[in-house]
């Protein structure tokens, strides 16, 4: 059996903003430690194995925060885990963009879903019978679970910031 439990990270200066935050590191504003901390008090009594995380900032403090009361759980960062690319949509305002086509260095849904499936496949043969936490971003965690669950994206419900979901096999 393997346990995965997916946090989407903190509440980020961008969400706030309503900013395509794409692969930039990001910074947790205040309410987003809180619920960093918030998490953290629900996962304390977890037997957790594994703390890994996107290499984006945002989503390793958030990460940080989480691990802090399982001192024998490893920490790694990949950046499998990363927020979706959105090219020359970065920084810009989500509802500047609405209805714009995609500028050609997006990152599209499959080469998104791959990541998802490597994550996947990485996770499940090196943690086989572990539990492991992952923290991530809200369109990379959608990709996750339209792969575990072999769904298509828009068939999975939408994470908001420091959401917990369990995935097992």
């Amino acid at each position: 059996m393997f346990t995965l439990y997916i946090v989407r990270h903190g509440e980020a200066e961008g969400n706030v903003q309503r900013v395509l935050q794409g692969q930039t590191p990001g910074r947790l504003t205040p309410a987003g430690i809180e619920q960093a901390r918030r998490v953290a008090a629900l996962l304390t009594d977890t037997a957790v194995d594994v703390f890994v995380s996107s290499d984006q900032q945002r989503a390793v403090d958030t990460c940080r925060i989480l691990a802090a009361p399982h001192p024998q759980a490893s920490i790694a960062t990949t950046p499998l885990l990363r927020e979706r690319d959105w090219g020359d949509f970065t920084g810009r305002n989500i509802d500047e963009v609405q209805g714009l086509p995609f500028p050609d260095n997006v990152e599209t849904l499959p080469q998104l879903m791959a990541r998802a499936q490597q994550f996947l496949d990485e996770m499940e043969a090196h943690h086989k019978g572990q539990t492991v936490v992952a923290v991530s971003h809200g369109i990379m965690l959608k990709a996750l679970q339209a792969v575990f669950y072999n769904k298509k994206m828009h068939e999975v419900e939408k994470m908001a910031n420091a959401e917990v979901r369990c995935l097992q096999r």
